[in-house]
């Protein structure tokens, strides 16, 4: 202390005997003082903290996060089991909220879809998509509509696909013929799948841009595949920036710097092959009959070029929307498809039984000898009820994409402020035994059983590969076309084995996308 505060004090000891009337009215006021801070703190806590859902206390500063494992979807279900299907808890800074059972998911994403229409959108997705600009982090408005429209009704529209199926059906044809030529050696499926994947979604994207030119056409799906491949480990990459807000100009472990780089390299690839489309679209009105392109054939780039020309009054298209599109494409197209077959190949190669009854429904509706066409594929029931099992117990994205609510609502009788964010556990909810029968088990069979009553609409709360909602993954037709599709030419093109002396294996590794933890590596033998 100084001296002049042991001064202060002694003086106060002098006059104490003077002013016990002012001190007894110094300690009233302490004491309503003290009251009021405790019924404050209490209402605070009533109405804040012990309205939130239940969940873990964690550390100052830190929450959770130092008790998370590595698989957020396992330790998030391993929590749940202690606190409930709606829980909460901190992310560093950031208060997070898990939902894992069917009845919460229906009480917030439909009952309240409005509500929760926004995605919580990483830092490095707002660079990646040119600022929001596509329709994956776009805040729900009109822009959101306007894209999703365009989505809907253009790219994505069965008229649009089915245009298309040819583009499709080479390229997986040409994975075929690269299967038959590596007979009884093994192979790389998550390598050979996720190549062909790719080339059916870029013939797709601009295929006519890129028909003439074979060897610079693999050059170009090679670099721009990686570059892909790197912006979505990225975005499941976790980021301080995500967990402290506050802290996201530093971009403290150069995550943001790193998606910058790798959008250069998309960027440029983009522009080169939007610019020669758009010369041959000018070509085209000057009356050169070689550069017109069947409208009924049109790739998306055209579509969506098309749109940004002739432009909807209250909702233009722009050219950073088109490209934040295309990546939307890309991403959804690509690394989803190709882990999905990964997954369902696995699974069928544990289970050699099942997999000769798939076989053997293939060859049935396609012929020995012949090969698989789209037309085919409604027909295979048994096929499409084991791609559903493998979304089932291996959801693409096992936590969706966390959601955020627009405004403070209650879900569960819990309060969940606005900004919060919302994770969705499908992977829990599809691997829950009070919902599933024998729930860890790979049994195709049971989509048999419920076939109708459970599907990908997302109105299945039980059942949500594809999401639900407004937010719901506008693919979904596209997808289930190109799993069943090459799913099918690879059983129907080789019998498969794992490598001599080469376990299944079925470990998972978490992201944003859930893949397996090893690539799959097997054996095609003639059939």
């Amino acid at each position: 202390m100084t001296p002049n505060t042991l001064s202060w004090w002694r003086n106060g000891e002098e006059d104490e005997s003077k002013s016990s009337a002012s001190s007894s009215l110094m300690a009233v006021l302490a004491t309503v003082l003290a009251v009021f801070i405790v019924f404050y703190l209490f209402r605070r806590t009533k109405n804040g903290a012990r309205l939130l859902p239940p969940g873990p206390r964690g550390l100052p500063l830190l929450g959770s996060l130092p008790f998370l494992g590595s698989d957020l979807h396992v330790s998030f279900a391993e929590l749940a089991r202690t606190y409930g299907p709606v829980m909460s808890l901190r992310l560093g800074a950031k208060l997070c909220i898990v939902l894992s059972s069917p009845e919460a998911v229906k009480e917030t994403l439909r009952d309240q879809d409005a509500i929760f229409a926004n995605h919580d959108v990483p830092v490095v997705a707002l660079v990646q998509t040119y600022g929001g600009k596509d329709m994956t982090c776009a805040p729900y408005g009109p822009q959101w509509r306007m894209l999703r429209k365009v989505t809907m009704r253009q790219l994505l529209s069965p008229a649009t696909i089915d245009g298309l199926s040819v583009m499709r059906q080479g390229e997986i044809w040409r994975m075929v013929e690269e299967i038959r030529g590596k007979a009884g050696q093994p192979v790389n499926l998550r390598e050979l799948v996720s190549a062909a994947t790719f080339n059916v979604t870029m013939v797709m994207l601009w295929g006519a841009s890129l028909a003439h030119k074979g060897e610079e056409r693999d050059a170009l799906g090679r670099e721009f595949g990686k570059a892909v491949e790197d912006m979505v480990d990225l975005l499941g990459a976790p980021n301080i920036s995500d967990f402290y807000p506050a802290l996201a100009w530093l971009d403290l472990q150069g995550l943001v710097r790193r998606m910058r780089r790798f959008l250069l390299l998309a960027d440029r690839i983009f522009n080169s092959v939007i610019e020669e489309r758009l010369m041959m679209m000018e070509s085209c009105r000057e009356g050169d009959p070689a550069a017109a392109m069947d409208k009924k054939n049109r790739d998306f780039l055209q579509v969506m070029l098309d749109l940004v020309q002739n432009p909807e009054p209250q909702a233009p298209m722009t050219m950073d929307n088109t490209k934040g599109l295309l990546q939307n494409l890309v991403a959804g197209g690509t690394d989803t498809t190709s882990t999905t077959v990964e997954w369902a190949m696995a699974e069928l190669l544990n289970d050699p039984e099942r997999m000769k009854t798939t076989q053997a429904e293939i060859a049935a509706v396609v012929g020995e000898g012949n090969a698989v066409e789209e037309v085919h594929l409604p027909r295979l029931r048994y096929l499409d009820a084991v791609v559903r099992e493998t979304l089932r117990l291996h959801p693409v994205l096992p936590l969706l994409v966390p959601r955020r609510p627009s405004t403070t609502c209650t879900v569960a009788g819990y309060r969940i402020p606005e900004g919060t964010k919302v994770f969705v556990n499908v992977w829990a909810i599809h691997r829950d035994p009070q919902v599933w029968e024998n729930a860890s088990e790979f049994k195709p069979e049971r989509f048999l059983h419920e076939a109708g009553t459970v599907d990908y609409s997302g109105n299945t709360f039980r059942y949500l590969p594809f999401g639900t909602g407004r937010r719901i993954c506008p693919g979904i037709s596209l997808a289930e076309r190109m799993v069943m599709f090459i799913l099918a030419s690879l059983l129907h093109s080789a019998d498969w084995t794992l490598p001599a002396g080469v376990a299944p294996d079925l470990n998972e590794k978490f992201g944003l996308v859930m893949r397996k933890e090893k690539a799959l590596v097997a054996v095609p033998n003639p059939r």
